[in-house]
This record gives C-alpha cells, sequence and structure tokens, in this order.
C-alpha cells in the first residue's frame, strides 16, 4: 500500500476535520493526487474544463497552480542565474515564483468563437482546443455538478485519444462523465450550491497535496 508523506496526510486530514462528509471522495483525491504527480513528474500539462460555476473553479485551480498557493516557489536558481543578463532579468528573478503547467480551456475567445462560428457540431470548443494542446500523459480535469457536460464529455474523448489521463469532479449521479473518466470524484450533495460548495474544498486540497509534494519546506 502507498504511504503518504506525513505533509499529504496532514493536509487530508485537515480536510476530513472541516468536512467529514467528504471521507467518502477520499480514495478518489488521493488516486487523483497520484496521477497528477506522474504527469508532472513526465513533464506533462494539466487541462480544466467547466461550465458556469464549474468554469470558475477551472480557472481558479489553474491560478492556485501556475503560481504559490500556501507555499514559496523561488526559481530554480538556473533560470535565476540566465535571467541576470536580460532586460529587467534582476527584477524577474526576484519576483517571478515557480509554476506547475496548467491551462483552462475556453478562455481563448478568438479560437472558441472560430470554433462556434466555423464547425457544425455544437459544443465542440473545448474539444478543438485541446486537440491542438495536449501530449501523451497529460492529464485533464472535467469539472459538472451533473456530469452530463457534453462539451466536457467531447474533451474527455479527445484526452483518451491522445494517450492522456481524464478525472471527473462532479456530484453523486456522475452522468456520462463519471461512466467515461479515468478518475472520478464524486461529491455529496442534494442541489448544485451543495455540490459545489464541497467541489471548492476538494479541489484546494487538491492544489495543497501537489504544492506539497514540489515545495514541501517552503511553507
Amino acid at each position: 500500500m502507498l504511504q503518504w508523506t506525513p505533509l499529504e496526510q496532514e493536509i487530508m486530514d485537515d480536510m476530513l476535520r472541516r468536512r467529514p462528509d467528504l471521507k467518502c471522495c477520499e480514495e478518489s483525491i488521493w488516486t487523483f493526487h497520484r496521477a497528477l504527480k506522474k504527469c508532472y513528474d513526465e513533464g506533462g500539462t494539466f487541462f480544466t474544463c467547466g461550465n458556469g460555476g464549474s468554469c470558475t473553479d477551472a480557472q481558479h485551480i489553474v491560478g492556485e497552480l501556475c503560481k504559490s498557493f500556501e507555499r514559496k516557489r523561488p526559481l530554480k536558481p538556473e533560470i535565476s542565474e540566465a535571467l541576470q543578463s536580460r532586460p529587467l532579468g534582476a527584477e524577474l528573478a526576484e519576483n517571478l515564483e515557480r509554476g506547475l503547467p496548467a491551462v483552462t480551456l475556453g478562455l481563448n475567445s478568438a479560437l472558441k468563437t472560430a470554433v462556434e462560428n466555423d464547425l457544425p457540431l455544437r459544443d465542440i470548443a473545448f474539444a478543438q482546443e485541446l486537440n491542438a494542446l495536449i501530449r501523451p500523459g497529460d492529464m485533464l480535469l472535467a469539472i459538472s455538478t451533473s456530469g452530463k457536460a457534453k462539451n466536457c464529455l467531447m474533451a474527455m474523448s479527445v484526452a483518451k485519444a491522445y494517450g492522456g489521463v481524464t478525472a471527473v469532479l462532479t456530484g453523486p449521479e456522475g452522468g456520462a462523465m463519471a461512466e467515461h473518466g479515468d478518475i472520478v470524484i464524486r461529491t455529496p450533495g442534494q442541489i448544485t450550491k451543495e455540490i459545489q460548495e464541497a467541489h471548492v474544498v476538494i479541489w484546494h486540497t487538491l492544489c495543497c497535496l501537489i504544492e506539497g509534494v514540489y515545495f514541501p519546506e517552503m511553507r
């Protein structure tokens, strides 16, 4: 059985102290964490997508990954040194933070509107963007309270076609997305706000977990 570091276990225990109702999600959170670590260890990129409030969550997750969240992330010494001879390099070296590669689908309005205008199939914009960007070993998180979002399901199909890993953050029903995801986190909740509130707690925990892996001493 895989043993987690004391820091990883502390992060999980903290979540469960605050939200004991999410104990049902613990195993799938660990599975997701293991997969995201593998993606990053192999030089991959993490993609997110969702609609409405879930789109906002998808963006927020990327914001927490691309810069420091709860831990300091100093640049690698070789990057700081390479910047010194560049314009504004000293200031950049002092202020830039290391990031974990992450992209939210659907934010390129030129691409999204071109796809919607030019391609006859509805809801294909996420899939087209991911089709241009994904590489084998990359990971996609699709977020939907119902698990029925057709555009997210299309993106999942593209991810699998390219050898990527698909994860789903959804509600108790899960829908078609849960049927086809490699990793599925089903949160409790009877209505949208309850499910989305649980989603926030879980993805904050996931961001803390992966940040703790790569920056464990940088509190």
